[in-house]
């Protein structure tokens, strides 16, 4: 089993931190892993992305330019990325902020209103971990256990009192993932 795939969004979104924390959940089951940012100059606010590749054999290489799942955060990284799907691939949203949906055919296509459940729960800074939940539900390439080890790894120790919080999100990702049913 391999899985490429691509998080994007803007930075601030936890972008970069889900791929680690994806990554480090991968290494905790013992797999391969690649983990390759890429932002701009202005960081926050600005355009994050990044790849990620979990695999049972050796990776050759992190530079990709197709991908069996993206996980797309806005518009522009909607505009960016959604041609480079694999056909059959996955492609997961959250809609709050995006004004041109996808309309490939040829993919799997999946919503999740992270921003929207982040803000009912109380705190904005989950947002990521819902919009990862719902992507494990779809593709369970690791384990909730090894995630959760993941988090315990990639946050500073002062901050493991927030893992109990970010399980949360896991579970209301999982369970407010849902196939997009768009008019095109």
């Amino acid at each position: 089993m391999t899985e490429e795939l691509i998080i994007a969004g803007f930075g601030g979104q936890g972008v970069l931190s889900m791929g680690k924390i994806l990554a480090y959940s991968g290494i905790m089951q013992d797999q391969e892993v690649a983990w390759m940012p890429s932002y701009g100059p202005e960081m926050r606010g600005g355009t994050a992305n990044v790849i990620v590749i979990v695999s049972d054999e050796r990776i050759s290489s992190p530079i990709l330019t197709k991908f069996d799942t993206a996980i797309i955060l806005n518009q522009p990284s909607m505009d960016k990325f959604e041609e480079a799907v694999k056909p059959g691939g996955v492609l997961l949203y959250d809609p709050n902020g995006i004004t041109r949906h996808p309309t490939r055919k040829d993919i799997n296509i999946y919503q999740i209103e992270g921003a929207q459940i982040a803000t009912e729960m109380g705190n904005t800074k989950i947002f990521n971990m819902i919009v990862l939940g719902g992507y494990l539900k779809v593709k369970p390439i690791v384990q909730l256990e090894n995630v959760l080890k993941g988090l315990k790894e990639s946050l500073p120790e002062r901050y493991h009192h927030l893992i109990p919080m970010n399980e949360q999100a896991l579970n209301m990702g999982m369970k407010h993932v849902q196939a997009a049913h768009l008019n095109n």
